[in-house]
């Protein structure tokens, strides 16, 4: 890293620490985007004399015996206990429980636990099974442009690009070695290790051309018939949404629904598809942007900041007329139309403001996203 950068996961641990809640603090999200690098950082910034920070891939065998021994050393010193890598510890999520919940019942003092690690979808089951109640979720993300430009000086023509990995940016010099790093490094181990090795997946082959197929259609609405018949499967829809929801589990994508207030009309609808960083579109292209290109790639950065917020969100479209990204914040609506310099019109807007006539219209282009990135929901509710 050239330079760190202080994210905005890393402020929330530290506030959730301070709070002196008890719950276990999990840190989930994508691969390679710095989770290790960054907590250590914040170890030494915060907690300089008082964390043990383990890592599961220096053990031989690390087993729940082993977890056991280091909570007991770090309840005895009041250390910040960090297990990295926890995935990879037979029974993790059983042996977290089981000492969460002798701390609770004696009454004693607990341990400040943080657990992270790089299969987040093996992570996710082992919380949804064990650890209900148990635990606090952080999630980190892919760098943005803000974060990227002060850790390494990218421009944002160049995020356009390569942007949302933080450990590609050094090969950028060599776009064949970033393009080989981010293939066989990044994409080819979440989907060999983190998906296909946890998951049932009846085709790995068909799952792949699934991937390839789904980055090709950055921030469009694509029907899950039209992608079953690209895959020239016989299968049905249902093994689409099934590739997506582990994709999407895997932190590589994100399907939008069409918005409406019938529930059945947004089950129904055909997803929008963004991949959370513009490197995953890139791979796939490798020569300048098309204006359309540059125009969808800037979309896609707009829905992966509006991602992030963790609210609803949808896009619309009745005929045809369309708004890009509808984000829901409580009773408030907010229609988002992107401007990325093609010629676009506000129909769309117009038409979305006739139906609902209580949502907030907003217009982000490139002159005004550096403040919609630094904090989206303040952007949007100082236009409330």
């Amino acid at each position: 890293m050239k330079r760190l950068v202080n994210l905005p996961w890393i402020q929330q641990i530290e506030t959730q620490l301070e709070s002196n809640s008890g719950l276990i603090q999990v840190i989930l999200g994508p691969r390679q985007v710095g989770k290790t690098t960054s907590i250590l950082h914040f170890l030494e910034q915060h907690h300089p004399n008082a964390h043990l920070y383990l890592s599961a891939d220096k053990v031989f065998h690390a087993t729940p015996g082993w977890i056991r021994e280091n909570w007991q050393t770090a309840k005895k010193s009041g250390a910040v206990l960090v297990i990295d890598e926890i995935q990879k510890i037979e029974n993790w999520a059983e042996a977290i429980k089981t000492l969460w919940d002798e701390d609770q019942r004696s009454k004693s003092k607990r341990v400040r636990c943080i657990l992270l690690g790089s299969s987040s979808l093996e992570i996710q089951k082992g919380l949804t099974e064990s650890l209900t109640g148990r635990f606090l979720l952080t999630q980190a993300h892919h760098w943005n442009f803000s974060e990227s430009r002060e850790g390494y000086e990218l421009n944002f023509e160049d995020f356009l690009r390569y942007g949302g990995y933080p450990g590609s940016y050094p090969l950028l010099k060599h776009k064949r070695t970033w393009s080989e790093y981010l293939r066989h490094s990044i994409i080819e181990t979440v989907i060999e290790k983190d998906i296909l090795q946890n998951q049932t997946v009846k085709s790995p082959a068909l799952f792949k051309q699934a991937f390839d197929l789904l980055m090709s259609h950055p921030a469009q609405e694509i029907s899950y018939t039209k992608l079953l018949g690209q895959l020239q499967d016989k299968g049905n829809t249902e093994l689409v949404k099934h590739y997506i929801r582990l994709y999407e589990g895997a932190f590589l994508l994100k399907a939008i629904q069409k918005y409406s207030t019938n529930p059945i009309q947004k089950k129904s609808s055909s997803p929008k598809i963004l991949p959370l960083a513009p490197a995953m579109y890139y791979l796939n292209v490798m020569e300048d942007y098309s204006p359309e290109d540059r125009g969808r790639v800037f979309e896609l950065l707009v829905g992966a900041q509006l991602v992030r917020t963790g609210l609803d969100l949808y896009y619309w479209r009745e005929k045809n007329q369309e708004v890009d990204f509808v984000l829901k914040s409580g009773r408030r609506i907010y229609a988002i139309e992107v401007k990325s310099g093609r010629k676009k019109s506000t129909l769309g807007l117009q038409a979305f403001q006739a139906s609902f006539p209580r949502s907030i219209p907003v217009i982000l282009h490139p002159g005004n996203y550096p403040d919609f990135e630094k904090s989206p929901l303040d952007f949007l509710e100082s236009l409330a």
